[in-house]
């Protein structure tokens, strides 16, 4: 089996599988934070496909895109956990 076969048929379906169970949490999620986080972990497997890709059209001009959107997610969950944390210390001084 090349790179390219595990690649189309084992790494991409797992992946998928994964977007899906995470779009679920995202959709059925009770409180904000598990939409927040199902939010982050679909954008983190968008950039697993993305580097995935890459790898089987062996094009990494898509990279710079991935590495753009991580940088995004990590710093939208960042802002959300601030956002999160400055509401806690509010409620408790009143």
């Amino acid at each position: 089996m090349t790179v390219q076969e595990y690649l189309l048929y084992v790494v991409i379906p797992i992946l998928c599988l994964a977007l899906i169970i995470i779009f679920v949490r995202f959709i059925k999620g009770p409180h904000v934070v598990d939409r927040v986080v199902a939010l982050d972990l679909i954008i983190t497997s968008g950039v697993g496909l993305i580097g995935v890709f890459c790898i089987l059209y062996e094009n990494s001009s898509f990279l710079d895109t991935a590495t753009i959107l991580a940088l995004i997610a990590f710093l939208s969950t960042i802002a959300f956990a601030y956002y999160l944390d400055k509401g806690n210390r509010t409620d408790k001084n009143e």
